[in-house]
C-alpha cells in the first residue's frame, strides 16, 4: 500500500504538480484550506484508519483562512497528529519564517520554487526520521537500471556517464515510461520554477541521452512529441 501525503496548498496549478509528480510512489490528497483538511484529518483519526491518517504533511504558509502557522501550531499540540511529520513548503523563503516554523514543530522546511526531484528526497528522508519503511528500490524500465543509493545508471549492462541534469532526466522519464511528460513539467521538476534560460536546454540535454543511450546499444527510445514533450518507449 502507498503512503499517503496530505498537501495543504491553495494554488491549482501546485496541487496538480503534487497529484502528478508524487502519483508512483505516494497517494497525495490535496486540500486548498485548513478547514476542509482538519476535516479529512479528524475522519482519520477518529476512525484509527491507516488509510486516512496521512504518513506525512505538506504545509503551506499563506493560505486562506488560518494560515500555515496555525495549522502547523494545532497539528502538533493535538497528542493524536504531533507525530505527523510536516514539511513547510512555501514563498516565504525569509530566515524568520522558516524559523518560525521549525520552532512551532515542522519537521522540514522548503522554500518555493523548488525542484520535485528534491522534494520526494526530503519527503522520503522525513519518512525516514519517523521510522517508516521507504521504497528506494532501483528504477527498472526494460534494458535501463537506476540505482538511486549508487547515483548509477546503467543501459544494457553499461554503466552511462551522466550529469546530474541528465541523470534526473532519466529518473524522470524512467519512473513514468510510456507516459508523456510534458515540457513545463519536466522543467518544474528537474530544473524546478524558477529556471529561467532557453527552453532548448531541455532539448540539448535530451539530444545528449539519446546518443549514450544509442552507444550502449539500449533497446529503450526517447521519442519525441511534437508540441507537447517527450515519451520513453
Amino acid at each position: 500500500m502507498k503512503q499517503i501525503i496530505y498537501a495543504v496548498e491553495d494554488d491549482a496549478a501546485l496541487q496538480e504538480l503534487y497529484s502528478f509528480s508524487l502519483e508512483n510512489e505516494f497517494e497525495c490528497r490535496c486540500f486548498g484550506e485548513g478547514e476542509s483538511f482538519f476535516d479529512e484529518l479528524t475522519k482519520g483519526v477518529k476512525n484509527s484508519s491507516v488509510y486516512l491518517v496521512p504518513d506525512l504533511i505538506l504545509l503551506d504558509i499563506m493560505l486562506p483562512g488560518d494560515d500555515g502557522f496555525t495549522i502547523l501550531s494545532r497539528l502538533k499540540s493535538d497528542g493524536a497528529t504531533s507525530h505527523i511529520p510536516v514539511i513547510i513548503v512555501s514563498a516565504k523563503g525569509e530566515e524568520i519564517s522558516k524559523v518560525k516554523g521549525l520552532n512551532l514543530g515542522a519537521d522540514d522546511y522548503i522554500a518555493k520554487p523548488f525542484s520535485i526531484l528534491e522534494l520526494v528526497a526530503r519527503i522520503k528522508a522525513n519518512l525516514r526520521k519517523s521510522g517508516k519503511p521507504v521504497n528506494d528500490d532501483n528504477i527498472i524500465y526494460k534494458d535501463i537500471v537506476i540505482d538511486s543509493v549508487k547515483h548509477r545508471i546503467t543501459a544494457n549492462g553499461k554503466q552511462l556517464q551522466t550529469t546530474l541534469k541528465e541523470y534526473n532526466l532519466l529518473c524522470l522519464l524512467c519512473r513514468n515510461p510510456e507516459k508523456v511528460q510534458k515540457r513545463e513539467a519536466i522543467f518544474a521538476e528537474v530544473w524546478g520554477n524558477s529556471f529561467v534560460g532557453e527552453t532548448r536546454t531541455l532539448d540539448i540535454h535530451i539530444k545528449e541521452i539519446r546518443r549514450k543511450l544509442s552507444e550502449a546499444e539500449s533497446e529503450v527510445i526517447i521519442q519525441t512529441i511534437r508540441g507537447v514533450g517527450y515519451m520513453l518507449v
